[in-house]
């Protein structure tokens, strides 16, 4: 139901862990028309940590300024340095039937995004001793495969270091309820074949490892996903505006950003109005997200972008975990390029000569990515509801603000 896909860009190849390596440079242009930036003093003495590059007015928001007025852009940008927002911009329409212009406050779909979550999740049971690392998924759940269910561990669901593969998916398919995703997803990942050796990064496809281990959270827990994630997680973290919303709710609720697909003959369609539509993009296989009723166990879900800054500093300040088992969240395990390695459900990179964690998603329609600088205090956002979005340019860019870096110097896969 989720792609990892962005636009015109081979998924697999590219997302890898859901980071994008980034290109690019940086373009001049003006700030006019977009809802209002802002700056506000991170503490006396402190403003020398405030690259211009980052303020308003400064190259990144000169850069996203001029996507924007090519029509490269539609969403939120946001900048925040321990805990102070440095630069906020919006730009376009979250829905264009209603007439509803973006605003800092607008939720967006995260597609694979989201994903950091559901690892959070099962480490919190870690923490709590309710589940171990090193525990076959056997131990856990039942009606897996004998080979499943014995080598594979939930410390190599996390890594995607599983070796399981599944199926395509039925990409025409419009789910009616959360029952039938839950069902549906289920079915396959008890399916899944182990098609490489456990432990070794060659993982085919990761969706049976995020639903596996969003089943193992049910397991334990004895609760949906959505609603532990919801109270464990969006909940601890004050993340108001953040949910795992169903169909309806995407049809009606003002507050959350509506996908604008392309389509093969260059017209733009509401892709959650408009169910019997595709997108011509091959490497994202025909997927339409309006046809998900709810994101499917252990991905996606939808956050604003000030909801991602908290999720950010949640996760160094003991809020949803400890600090010790954040750690474990984010130690660099399987090399992924020059600085670049994969950690449980997120990539993370030296860049700079500082440690950057990255996620990002997308589907028809949707480009999401946050990106945590936990050396130097920043957190950057972008979240864009068109296709098209140059998501791996914008992340170069917003990365050589923020840390000086060339810009192509962000994670890859």
């Amino acid at each position: 139901m989720v792609s990892d896909s962005v636009r015109g860009v081979d998924r697999r190849r590219l997302l890898g862990w859901g980071g994008l390596g980034a290109v690019g440079v940086v373009a001049g242009a003006s700030s006019a028309g977009a809802q209002p930036g802002y700056a506000e003093s991170a503490g006396q003495g402190s403003t020398d940590a405030i690259p211009a590059d980052t303020r308003p007015g400064g190259a990144y928001d000169r850069y996203v300024a001029k996507l924007a007025a090519d029509g490269k852009f539609s969403g939120v940008v946001l900048l925040s340095h321990r805990g102070r927002t440095v630069l906020a911009r919006s730009y376009g329409m979250a829905d264009e039937e209603r007439g509803i212009a973006h605003h800092q406050g607008v939720a967006f779909s995260l597609g694979s995004a989201g994903k950091p979550f559901g690892a959070v999740a099962v480490l919190q049971l870690v923490q709590a001793g309710k589940v171990r690392l090193s525990d076959p998924v056997g131990t856990h759940l039942t009606g897996l495969a004998k080979d499943v269910a014995e080598q594979v561990t939930v410390h190599h669901l996390l890594s995607g270091t599983s070796g399981l593969d599944v199926a395509d998916e039925d990409v025409e398919r419009v789910f009616r309820s959360r029952d039938e995703v839950h069902a549906y997803y289920e079915q396959r990942a008890r399916q899944a074949k182990l098609v490489g050796v456990p432990g070794v990064p060659d993982t085919v496809h990761e969706e049976a490892e995020v639903t596996l281990a969003a089943l193992i959270v049910e397991a334990v827990s004895g609760r949906s996903y959505w609603d532990y994630v919801r109270e464990y997680v969006f909940a601890r973290c004050g993340m108001t505006g953040s949910g795992f919303f169903t169909r309806p709710r995407w049809l009606t609720d003002g507050h959350i950003a509506h996908p604008y697909m392309e389509l093969a003959d260059g017209s733009v369609v509401d892709a959650v109005r408009n169910l019997d539509v595709s997108s011509p993009d091959p490497n994202v296989l025909g997927k339409n997200p309006g046809r998900a009723f709810i994101d499917a166990p252990g991905d996606g879900g939808f956050a604003t972008a000030p909801d991602l800054v908290r999720f950010a500093h949640a996760l160094g300040d003991g809020t949803v975990l400890d600090r010790p088992w954040a750690d474990v969240l984010t130690a660099a395990r399987t090399p992924q390029g020059p600085a670049s390695f994969g950690a449980y459900g997120l990539p993370v990179s030296i860049v700079g000569g500082q440690w950057m964690y990255q996620r990002a998603g997308g589907n028809p329609g949707v480009a999401a990515n946050w990106d945590i600088y936990p050396d130097t205090g920043w957190v950057g956002v972008i979240l864009g509801n068109r296709d098209g979005v140059p998501l791996r340019e914008m992340i170069g860019q917003e990365t050589q603000a923020v840390t000086g870096a060339p810009a192509d110097g962000g994670s890859g896969g």
